[in-house]
């Protein structure tokens, strides 16, 4: 069995991010979802949805991504009929195929397994009788390669629960980003006007919610779990392209009528080996030096050098990094030291 090299290493990214007026990820309600932590409410963006976007934003960067969707039974069905499957053929093989994965929920999937579907029901003359879960569920186990067409799969991973030999274990981890402080959500009035209209007033009244915060982001990188997933293929680029979707990337969300264009303030970027460590922000910073972010910063950076000093020596410090202290520092500048900390811990990546 081959060691891996960066088992148990990772990169842990500590980012605050402000944002004026905005409802980046709402509740059930339409509202700006939240959270109360330490006795305080506060501004919370969920995991989930940051990590969409994430994901998203990596098809910029010429990275081959994987498909998620319940869908994939139309999806098998075209490759089929691409390869000369008749319509009926290839509705029933892409069924067929789609149930040895999941019945009616969503599944992550590479266009080459797609491709190897077909080309396996192509073998069976686009017979479906002669399709077998098993057959399928193996040779999506041995065509699949996430370092070739489908690094999301590798990065967020993947659930089978028909078929738990294709699970893969997510190497990154995101946390919900919480804002460093008290938020209260506020409302805003609007009206709209109609262009015919010949009588004065409005013709709609409506309100929304919205808040603005200082958001903590904690995500972790599990380069270990990566090398294992990409079977230690295109390390440096995977980093890359994660790093910089990382640093895109910004929830949806009423981006027309609320928008939330703001960038990284401030990053600090640790590569450690042990346990994942994150900032609870369990007391609310107030307002300081014209706002949150830099007692954020200050409470971020205390916190952090205060826990190397207690878990000493298990805090592990491998790499630390810092983004927004120096503005000639840039984000490919802190990209290029962390694949250069790759090829510390493994020259040969």
């Amino acid at each position: 069995m081959t060691t891996n090299p960066y088992k148990n290493i990772r990169i842990e990214f500590h980012i605050l991010q402000s944002f004026p007026v905005t409802c980046l990820n709402r509740d059930d309600v339409g509202a700006p979802k939240s959270a109360v932590i330490g006795g305080t409410t506060r501004a919370r963006v969920s995991s989930q949805c940051w990590k969409r976007q994430v994901r998203l934003a990596m098809h910029d960067f010429g990275v081959t991504l994987a498909i998620r969707s319940k869908k994939i039974a139309d999806y098998v069905a075209k490759s089929c009929e691409g390869l000369g499957a008749s319509k009926e053929q290839g509705s029933a093989c892409g069924q067929v195929i789609a149930t040895a994965f999941s019945k009616d929920t969503l599944h992550f999937f590479t266009e080459g397994e797609a491709k190897a579907f077909a080309e396996f029901a192509q073998k069976s003359d686009f017979d479906s009788t002669k399709i077998k879960d098993k057959d399928i569920q193996k040779l999506s186990k041995n065509i699949l390669n996430p370092a070739i067409d489908g690094l999301d799969i590798a990065l967020f991973g993947r659930m089978v629960a028909q078929a738990a030999e294709l699970n893969i274990e997510a190497a990154a981890s995101f946390a919900h980003a919480i804002s460093t402080h008290q938020v209260s959500s506020e409302i805003e009035f609007f009206t709209a006007l109609d262009d015919l209209q010949t009588e004065p007033g409005s013709a709609h009244m409506g309100s929304l919610e919205f808040n603005s915060a200082t958001y903590y982001r904690y995500i972790s990188l599990d380069l270990g779990q990566l090398h294992q997933s990409l079977a230690g293929q295109a390390m440096p680029e995977a980093l890359e392209a994660f790093t910089k979707a990382l640093f895109l990337a910004v929830p949806s969300a009423r981006q027309t009528t609320m928008s939330g264009a703001s960038p990284w303030e401030f990053a600090k970027v640790l590569v450690r080996k042990g346990q994942r460590l994150q900032v609870p922000f369990e007391t609310a910073v107030k307002a300081k030096d014209g706002g949150f972010l830099q007692p954020s910063i200050q409470a971020l950076t205390t916190y952090l050098a205060t826990k190397e000093k207690q878990h000493s020596p298990l805090f592990g410090k491998l790499g630390d990094h810092t983004y927004g202290e120096n503005e000639d520092y840039s984000i490919g500048d802190l990209i290029d030291v962390l694949k250069n900390d790759l090829l510390k811990i493994h020259p040969e990546v």
